[in-house]
C-alpha cells in the first residue's frame, strides 16, 4: 500500500522534474533567440557592407565580381545556421529523452517493488498469479527498452543524414562560386 509520504514524496518529485524540464526548455529557446540574434546582427552588418559595395561599382564586370563576391558565402554561413539550430534543438532533445528514460526507469523500479511486495503478502496459491504479473511487467519492460533503442537509432540516423545533407550543401556552394 501506498501511504501519504510516498504519495507526496512522488509528487515533489515529479514537480522537480517538471520545472527542470521547463528550465531546460527555456534554454533552448534562449539558445536559439540569442543565435537569431547574432545571425540578424550579421546580416544586417553585411548588408550595409554589400550596399556600399554596390554603390562603388563602376562597370558590368565589377558588378558582377561584387555579387559573385556576395552569394559566395551563403551556403555556408545557411549551412552553419542550421547546423547551429540542430545541435540546440539535439542537445534539448537529448535532456528530454535522459530525463524521460531516468524517470521511465525509477517507475519501473518501483512498480517492481510494488509486485515483489503484494508478491509477499499474496494469500497461499497465488504463485501462478504473481508469476503471471512479473512476466508481464517483464515483458512491457523489455518493450520499452525495445522503443527507446529505436528512437535512439532513429535518431543518429537522423543526425547523420543532416551532417550529410549540410556538408554537401556547404560543398556545393564552394565550387558553384569558384566557377563564376
Amino acid at each position: 500500500m501506498l501511504t501519504v509520504e510516498q504519495v507526496l514524496a512522488s509528487q515533489k518529485a515529479n514537480l522537480e522534474t517538471l520545472m527542470g524540464l521547463t528550465a531546460k526548455a527555456f534554454e533552448g529557446v534562449e539558445k536559439i533567440v540569442e543565435l537569431n540574434l547574432t545571425a540578424s546582427k550579421a546580416a544586417l552588418a553585411e548588408t550595409n557592407e554589400h550596399a556600399k559595395a554596390l554603390l562603388s561599382v563602376k562597370d558590368a564586370q565589377e558588378l558582377m565580381a561584387v555579387q559573385t563576391a556576395m552569394f559566395q558565402p551563403l551556403a555556408e554561413k545557411t549551412a552553419a545556421y542550421s547546423r547551429h539550430l540542430y545541435d540546440i534543438a539535439s542537445g534539448s532533445t537529448a535532456e528530454f529523452s535522459k530525463t524521460v528514460e531516468g524517470q521511465a526507469a525509477q517507475a519501473q523500479k518501483k512498480f517492481m517493488g510494488l509486485v515483489d511486495n503484494a508478491a509477499k503478502n499474496a494469500p497461499a496459491g497465488s504463485d501462478t498469479a504473481v508469476a503471471v504479473m512479473k512476466s508481464a511487467v517483464a515483458a512491457a519492460s523489455n518493450a520499452l527498452e525495445s522503443v527507446q533503442k529505436a528512437v535512439k537509432q532513429a535518431t543518429d540516423v537522423a543526425q547523420s543524414n543532416f551532417n550529410a545533407v549540410a556538408a554537401s550543401a556547404a560543398d556545393a556552394g564552394k565550387p558553384a562560386s569558384k566557377k563564376r
